[in-house]
């Protein structure tokens, strides 16, 4: 059984420490994270927990599944593995060498 459990419908102000405190009367806690957007370091709303043990995942489950918290009801199920998709035909590109005085030359030309 998977020992990671997706946490949804999280209040966005909440941080990533307080997500800990909620579920760590479940078991000892592994890794916890809130998904932030890269862009903008807001929170998506959702995260994660990972518990050391496999018992504590089913209580945190049973307990807090459509919880209220802060209005909102929590969406607590166990997290799947999700397939990454092939990058096999992604374009590879090397990086070329450059004498110092080639680069020099070429800037010296961008622009005119």
């Amino acid at each position: 059984m998977n020992k990671k459990i997706f946490v949804g419908n999280l209040n966005f102000k909440l941080k990533t420490e307080d997500l800990e405190k909620m579920f760590s009367e479940f078991g000892n806690i592994e890794e916890c994270i809130i998904i932030t957007d890269r862009d903008s370091n807001r929170s998506k709303g959702f995260g994660f927990v990972t518990f050391v043990e496999e018992e504590s995942v089913k209580k945190a489950v049973k307990s807090m599944n459509e919880k209220d918290i802060d209005g909102r009801k929590l969406t607590v199920n166990v997290a799947e593995e999700k397939e990454r998709p092939e990058r096999s035909n992604r374009p590879r590109f090397e990086r070329k060498e450059v004498e110092e005085d080639e680069y020099s030359k070429y800037c010296s030309t961008v622009g005119k």
